[in-house]
């Protein structure tokens, strides 16, 4: 922020004041590489708003304003503005997007006016909020059972079943807050649920010896186990928790894995063939032996194959 330094010293600490209030009043996320809204994090979301407007930003906003408290209240919606640019430029913006369109239109839940957008119940009463911790949203989440998700689009309509699965675990988790819960609040405990927008992991491998296994190595030496292992492991690291848990049943009998899902048959089948037609797709496009890769993938199940 040095460089803005001829706007003066006053002028700078008015700006990243009022930054702080929005950045962490207003419920956006912080910065890539920022798990909180710090000091650092909050300067980094101004250079960068700086730099996108051009350097004449600060000095426009000097000169549209008469005083301190007018030249506050253009800091805030500058930035404020800049910030709802870029929530709906994320996977997350559009989560939320998508999740206030589907309540708006169901009439168990009620909008709630905030600077921050939340959502309750229709049965709550009004100006019940929510205040406790996350973990306690995601906590009653997981307490909802016999929803799945098994088709997940970033654009277009969302799949029937997908919606379904999607309001249960809202309903559920207003119904455990007791009041109004902020919309970012709901989007990042669906994210929790559903294992949604986490971009995949790739957990590198090593051998007995410390040596770390690289798989297109491994594939040109012609190395089948340690390749299959490999690979196997970066089939892995893209299946959500979900899906992890039932690749173990997928040979079991379809009556047995719908009671333990606690689901009807007939999304008992449609949540298999989705997991099978994955998975076939993965093990006959990585260029491995898929009877090995399968083997070594079920092995990581904990399940003998």
């Amino acid at each position: 922020m040095a460089q803005y330094g001829q706007l003066g010293d006053l002028g700078l600490e008015l700006l990243r004041r009022v930054g702080r209030q929005v950045a962490r009043t207003q419920g956006f996320p912080p910065p890539d590489g920022h798990a909180a809204w710090t000091d650092e994090a909050v300067d980094e979301l101004l250079f960068e708003m700086i730099s996108r407007k051009g350097e004449k930003f600060l000095l426009n906003c000097f000169l549209k304003t008469v005083d301190d408290t007018s030249l506050e209240k253009m800091f805030f919606t500058s930035i404020r503005n800049f910030l709802i640019d870029q929530a709906k430029g994320t996977e997350r913006g559009k989560l939320r997007r998508r999740i206030a369109r589907r309540l708006r239109e169901a009439d168990r839940f009620r909008s709630v006016a905030s600077t921050s957008p939340r959502w309750a119940l229709a049965s709550h009463p009004p100006g019940a909020a929510w205040h406790g911790e996350l973990e306690e949203l995601i906590r009653a989440a997981w307490e909802v059972r016999g929803v799945w998700i098994t088709a997940w689009n970033t654009s277009g309509p969302t799949p029937r079943q997908t919606v379904h699965a999607l309001m249960g675990v809202l309903t559920g988790v207003l119904e455990a807050a007791g009041g109004a819960v902020r919309e970012e609040d709901l989007a990042k405990v669906l994210e929790a649920r559903f294992d949604l927008l986490t971009p995949a992991q790739f957990t590198a491998l090593y051998a007995d010896d410390g040596a770390l296994i690289d798989s297109v190595t491994d594939r040109e030496q012609g190395d089948a186990p340690v390749a299959a292992e490999t690979m196997a492991g970066e089939i892995w690291d893209e299946m959500s928790p979900q899906e992890r848990s039932l690749l173990s049943l997928l040979e079991d009998d379809p009556a047995e894995v719908s009671v333990l899902l606690g689901v009807g048959r007939n999304q008992t089948s449609a949540i298999m063939d989705a997991l099978r037609e994955k998975l076939v797709r993965a093990l006959t496009t990585n260029g491995g032996d898929p009877r090995e890769v399968a083997a070594a993938l079920l092995r990581r199940s904990g399940d003998p194959p």
